[in-house]
């Protein structure tokens, strides 16, 4: 979206050094930012301001910075706060949009589930809009969330927008900012729970969602799920449901499940019905596109429209990717995070492999408020499923613990051998995966 020094200025009750100059968007990191765009000095593990001179060398029109941290040749607004001011400006934009979005504003939550979901709901979307926009990134918090409104088109017709929590209140912040008029809720699970007092505290945070619709919005809820089915006595917006179960609004039912996991899958609503087939794998990805259908119908699509996007939904790294690795083996690459729903439905997904031996290399799940418990339940299902797990760096799973350079010895891979390797950021699985591919 354009937007000008002068117009920031006012917005955020800054002050302006510099000329007006017009930008198209903004970043907080100076290495992925565009010619042309603003540029965010945020204060945090780094600080943004130590890039300001890289920022402007690549183009940037103005900064958005804290008070007294101007440089030379670039126009800079100084603030008292630059995360508060972001959110300020994200909220002009978002006033901008309004005529052009319409009633077409998607907030994304859910414990698990929410990238993919918003990669479905863009798919579907798109066969029915011609400019939808969503951030390619997982950007859902303070920063994430302004900077996905600021950079939506002028002409954006349909937004979408992931939202994070960590903890109470910051959905509601988050709605502030993106003011969603439909909202999707995929599921209440582990994640954070230890921030927010267990599962009935993340449904109490993640509903945050839908008590921010506007009457005339949509909550579209995920009936599988007890907790969020239970939501709907919480808003003033209409409710469409989806799901597994009879009774769901939009239904899916699994027809078949394909040899890399991918479910062909039939979705029903209001007595008729399409096929279609996720582009990721798993049982739990004919989920998102049931909550995908139900954003595109609510937005006024037919449901064969909407079926006609599914398939058509971009991945994103470590996200239940398969990638070829050493020896002729297949490395599930899910390590992008973890909780115990993400972590059981990525087991079932490696289970369903037609591998010879299955593995799971798994880091530690954070931020659970029972962690001895979830980690033992996840050692359970793998067992289970015939899937042997190698912990590393943790005993929570209650076998002994391996360290990074053991792995490639430990599971002595031959081909046609599968390995599903996952946890949460702070474990850095991605290191594994590193390892198993040669990259």
């Amino acid at each position: 979206m354009r937007i000008t020094a002068a117009d920031v200025s006012r917005a955020v009750s800054g002050t302006l050094v510099g000329q007006d100059v017009q930008a198209q968007g903004c970043a907080f990191d100076s290495r992925i930012l565009e010619p042309h765009q603003a540029f965010v000095a945020i204060v945090g593990d780094r600080d943004g301001h130590d890039y300001l001179a890289d920022a402007r060398d690549r183009g940037a029109r103005f900064a958005l910075v804290q008070r007294g941290r101007s440089i030379e040749r670039l126009t800079c607004v100084e603030v008292d706060d630059t995360v508060v001011a972001l959110a300020a400006v994200g909220q002009m934009c978002r006033a901008q949009l309004n005529d052009a979005v319409a009633q077409r504003v998607v907030g994304i939550t859910g414990s698990a589930g929410k990238t993919s979901t918003k990669n479905a709901v863009r798919a579907v979307l798109e066969a029915g809009f011609a400019h939808v926009y969503a951030s390619t990134q997982s950007l859902n918090n303070d920063i994430g969330v302004p900077i996905t409104v600021i950079n939506a088109p002028d002409n954006c017709d349909a937004l979408i927008v992931e939202m994070g929590m960590r903890g109470f209140g910051e959905i509601e912040r988050l709605c502030e900012v993106a003011r969603p008029t439909i909202g999707v809720i995929t599921n209440v699970g582990d994640a954070h729970s230890e921030r927010v007092g267990g599962l009935d505290g993340v449904a109490r945070a993640k509903g945050e969602l839908i008590e921010s619709l506007p009457e005339n919005g949509t909550a579209i809820l995920n009936v599988d799920d007890a907790r969020v089915a239970a939501m709907s006595s919480r808003t003033w917006a209409s409710v469409m449901t989806y799901g597994s179960s009879l009774g769901a609004d939009v239904r899916w039912t699994t027809l078949e499940i394909l040899t890399d996991g991918r479910a062909r899958t039939r979705f029903d609503y209001d007595g008729e019905s399409v096929e279609a087939t996720p582009r990721l794998p798993g049982a739990h990805m004919a989920a998102n596109a049931a909550a995908a259908i139900a954003v595109g119908i609510t937005a006024g699509m037919t449901l064969e429209a909407c079926g006609s996007g599914i398939g058509r939904e971009e991945s994103e790294a470590g996200r239940v990717i398969w990638r070829d690795g050493v020896a002729g083996a297949r490395i599930l690459d899910d390590t992008y995070n973890a909780n115990s729903s993400s972590m059981i439905a990525a087991l079932h997904v490696l289970a369903r492999s037609d591998a010879r031996r299955r593995y799971a290399v798994l880091g530690q799940m954070f931020e659970l408020s029972e962690p001895q418990k979830a980690h033992r339940h996840i050692a359970e299902v793998a067992q289970d499923l015939g899937i042997e797990v190698i912990a590393i760096d943790t005993d929570l799973y209650g076998v002994e613990p391996a360290v990074l350079s053991d792995v490639v010895v430990r599971l002595a891979l031959q081909e046609n051998d599968a390995v599903l390797v996952k946890g949460s950021r702070a474990a850095r699985m991605e290191r594994i995966v590193a390892l198993l591919t040669g990259s």
